[in-house]
């Protein structure tokens, strides 16, 4: 008997209406078209504005997106993992909410947070679940709404973020396809330089914290950026050469789109030609935990069966790491 491994079968996805453009932004903050694009490649956001609706609006749009897609039974999905740094709500369970209103009733569900690097942690449970042998259909979707949490007088931060989500089925696959191997890190003495720190346990969101705009999220960008550079780059180095692959062999990077430098930096340092990088910056600024299922989304088109995909994320925490996974199917 061949061994089961975990490939994704189906892709699906969701951004708000609403464009937030860089021209909007020098309307609301010290900034320049010029400037952000030239630091950080990103020329809009989509931003989530109705009252109300939270990441799991944009999960459950994602997922409904891909069920329709790919004409699946919600039924048959057995569990729903929804990656994500900014949950509906604390103790309620995000994903709980989202596999019932997708009419995934026979599944268990659970929300999985690691920053930025939650999905491509999502894409390592996810696999685990599918190579155990006891689960055939798992729906990991990443989705964040990151403007519940983002200071739009803050120009170091409000320009780098959108709200959007992006959804993938795993399935048991016996070709070889799907994930290969994955290097997953961390290190927690980088949570001070990346943090929404009041509104969690250590520290309560107070009427001094709240008025002082301390909820929001803080980002040191230097300190952030130093380490995102060369981890990302390091790791995807990494993947590489435990798999004996060399820069021909990759079809595709699929990298965390944070900033364009330092995806650039991680093609560079594997040596890659800026064609077999996917890019999507540009339209979505950094959704955080949607990054990666995105570029699925609008790459679909161009993947070919056996395409050797290598992911690389970087987020707070720290948490960081590279996914080498062979693509399983023809669009």
């Amino acid at each position: 008997m061949s061994k089961i491994t975990a490939a994704i079968t189906a892709v699906g996805a969701y951004v708000p209406e609403y464009v937030l453009t860089n021209q909007i932004l020098e309307t609301m903050v010290d900034t320049n078209d010029e400037w952000i694009t030239t630091r950080t490649g990103i020329k809009e956001r989509r931003i989530l504005k109705e009252e109300g609706k939270g990441t799991s609006f944009l999960a459950i749009k994602a997922a409904q997106d891909l069920i329709n897609k790919r004409g699946i039974d919600p039924k048959d999905i057995e569990l729903v993992i929804v990656a994500t740094a900014t949950p509906d709500m604390k103790a309620a369970s995000t994903a709980a909410y989202t596999a019932t209103k997708i009419s995934a009733t026979n599944a268990f569900s659970f929300d999985l947070e690691a920053a930025c690097s939650s999905f491509l942690y999502g894409m390592s449970v996810a696999s685990s679940f599918i190579e155990s042998g006891k689960y055939k259909k798992v729906l990991l979707i990443g989705a964040d709404k990151n403007s519940s949490f983002i200071n739009y007088k803050d120009r170091a931060t409000c320009i780098i973020f959108g709200d959007g989500a992006g959804a993938v089925l795993f399935e048991p696959n016996n070709e070889g396809l799907g994930v290969q191997d994955e290097y997953l890190r961390s290190n927690g003495e980088g949570r001070e330089f990346l943090q929404a720190k009041y509104g969690g346990s250590s520290y309560p969101i107070t009427k001094e914290a709240f008025e002082n705009g301390e909820h929001f999220v803080f980002q040191d960008g230097k300190t952030v950026f130093k380490n995102a550079v060369f981890n990302m780059a390091d790791v995807a180095v990494k993947i590489l050469e435990r798999n004996n692959l060399t820069n021909d062999d990759v079809s595709w990077l699929a990298a965390h789109q944070a900033n364009k430098r330092i995806i650039d930096a991680t093609a560079n340092r594997i040596e890659l030609d800026a064609s077999k990088v996917m890019m999507n910056i540009h339209k979505y600024g950094n959704t955080t935990s949607a990054t990666l299922p995105l570029l699925l989304h609008d790459y679909e088109s161009q993947l070919k069966k056996g395409d050797n995909i290598i992911f690389a994320a970087f987020g707070g925490g720290f948490t960081w790491g590279s996914i080498y996974l062979k693509w399983a199917y023809n669009s």
